[in-house]
């Protein structure tokens, strides 16, 4: 078969990447591997995406991973927010966890979500549609049925997308961390 060279998917410009962005992220194995999707695997993810989280100001209010790919949606929760670097550090960390020489392909995909994707109803939407994955693709009949699947807000480890008071709870402390953010930036007054 003849050689051909990988394509990049285009980016939008790195600053639709940093500070406050919501990006929807899709890691796919090269050539739709499968047989690396166990718990061993998504305990080691839940790890290195706590580290991710923690290094580059992200939160994760929704993953799942699939028997080939993995959706996670990450919102930038600080100004220092940088989702590119971060994806770079989550798929270098986490491709040896894949085993048998399992690769990632050439790159991720990723969908920036849009100011009206952001309001609270429409991002709940986005983060329910990305938790029935595994309903649409016949290995569940209910989203709760399948075990590959969560949140990371480093501090909160017991905080699951699927609990009846998640989104309250969610929006709640999203707004403390941004106001705690806002008034540790605040300049003091000169007296």
């Amino acid at each position: 078969m003849p050689f051909v060279p990988k394509r990049n998917l285009p980016r939008l410009d790195p600053v639709y990447y940093r500070g406050y962005s919501d990006v929807f992220w899709t890691l796919t194995l090269e050539h739709r591997d499968r047989g690396w999707l166990k718990p061993e695997f998504h305990f080691r993810f839940r790890e290195i995406m706590t580290h991710a989280a923690y290094r580059f100001h992200l939160w994760c209010p929704v993953y799942c991973l699939m028997p080939d790919h993995i959706h996670l949606l990450w919102m930038g929760i600080s100004r220092a927010s940088d989702h590119l670097p971060a994806m770079r550090f989550l798929r270098a960390e986490l491709e040896p966890c894949l085993g048998n020489g399992r690769k990632w392909q050439h790159q991720s995909h990723d969908h920036v979500l849009r100011k009206e994707e952001r309001h609270r109803n429409a991002f709940a939407r986005v983060c329910e549609y990305l938790l029935a994955n595994p309903v649409r693709a016949e290995l569940v009949s209910a989203a709760d049925q399948w075990r590959f699947h969560g949140s990371i807000l480093p501090g909160y480890p017991s905080i699951h997308p699927l609990e009846p008071d998640f989104w309250p709870l969610f929006w709640k402390l999203y707004c403390q961390h941004r106001n705690q953010e806002s008034q540790s930036q605040a300049r003091p007054s000169s007296s």
